[in-house]
């Protein structure tokens, strides 16, 4: 058998032409076109999950439950929570919320750090309903800018004057690669990096999902990445950087073995490593439709403001996956599979 060199072996091959997948107008009309009532009746039903936290002492607070319901529907809505009050008013007439909350009891909640937790649990509640559907996940981060500026000196552009700087977060997700369900967030700062925020996100999906694979780009390409994924029965299509070699003696044997799958099976590999490019659509959806920026002042406002955003997203996606795929969703139920029924495509 002739020797083939490992750099030679994953050089790229010609790109092939995309297939998109074909677009079910009907079905899509509907989803949009209802979209906005299913919104109210679901987010209704997610807030009913919420456990009201136990107050001893002060004026009486509003609900939990209605503070989460108007500032998820003014991040749907795209309004000022002043422009919103027509519309609180009209939820709440119709049953949705016990009484409206004034915009500046929302602009008060969404500083507090005690909301980050619940709605943390109500993103991981709203991806159940795709439990049996969503089997391969892929992982990414994106920015969400703000509209705050930090000074800082550019010496590396010989300019010793203070430059503006504008601040940004940074979303971490990993969603399913057919309906685009967001199963795990965090959300850190601008500056944070994209790999130790891997394992928690795979293992937040492996408690209500079953792992088949999970593709990253070359940023996740970490040996106790590779190692995660194939714990809980997946298989890792994650890029190897292009000074990557099996031969480094601080490789471990799934390092190894992973690589040389990706050196000698090039073209499959790309075929599942493709599926990365729907967590970048994911993102797309959420910037087009809730917006690319944080309007809040304090990072503790704009942590939930971003956590506001993925789970409108998570909601609007259940709401087409009515009609696309004749699904019932219900947030209360564990979802049922089989935990020793994964991929029959292991190659580790």
């Amino acid at each position: 058998m002739a020797y083939i060199n490992e750099k030679e072996a994953v050089e790229p091959e010609k790109p092939k032409p995309k297939r998109l997948r074909p677009t079910r107008w009907s079905e899509y009309n509907l989803a949009q076109t209802r979209e906005k009532s299913h919104f109210l009746a679901l987010l209704y039903e997610l807030c009913q999950t919420i456990e009201e936290p136990e107050q001893t002492m002060g004026r009486p607070r509003i609900p939990l439950k209605d503070i989460i319901f108007s500032s998820t529907l003014k991040t749907y809505t795209g309004f000022s929570t002043r422009r919103l009050t027509c519309d609180l008013k009209e939820v709440q007439r119709n049953g949705y919320i016990e009484k409206a909350p004034h915009f500046n009891s929302i602009y008060g909640y969404m500083e507090m750090q005690s909301l980050t937790q619940p709605l943390m649990q109500l993103i991981n509640i709203s991806s159940l309903p795709l439990a049996s559907v969503e089997t391969t996940f892929a992982v990414d981060s994106s920015g969400l800018s703000t509209s705050q500026y930090d000074q800082w000196v550019k010496h590396r552009y010989g300019r010793p004057k203070p430059v503006e700087k504008q601040k940004w977060l940074k979303v971490h997700i990993i969603c399913g690669t057919r309906t685009h369900i967001i199963t795990g967030v965090r959300v850190t700062n601008g500056n944070a990096g994209d790999s130790p925020e891997f394992i928690s996100l795979v293992e937040e999906t492996a408690r209500n999902f079953l792992i088949d694979e999970v593709s990253a780009d070359k940023a996740y390409s970490a040996e106790k990445n590779m190692e995660a994924v194939l714990q809980k029965g997946g298989v890792p299509y994650i890029a190897f950087r292009s000074n990557a070699t099996s031969t480094n003696r601080r490789s471990g044997e799934i390092w190894k073995r992973l690589y040389h799958f990706y050196a000698y099976n090039h073209q499959h590999f790309m075929e599942h490593y493709h599926k990365r490019s729907n967590v970048e659509s994911t993102f797309s959806t959420i910037k087009a439709k809730f917006g690319g920026s944080l309007r809040s002042k304090t990072e503790r406002a704009q942590i939930n403001e971003a956590l506001f955003k993925v789970l409108a997203h998570n909601i609007c996606v259940v709401i087409h996956s009515i009609y696309e795929l004749g699904i019932e969703p219900t947030f209360w139920e564990e979802p049922t599979f089989c935990e020793n029924s994964a991929s029959s495509q292991k190659v580790v």
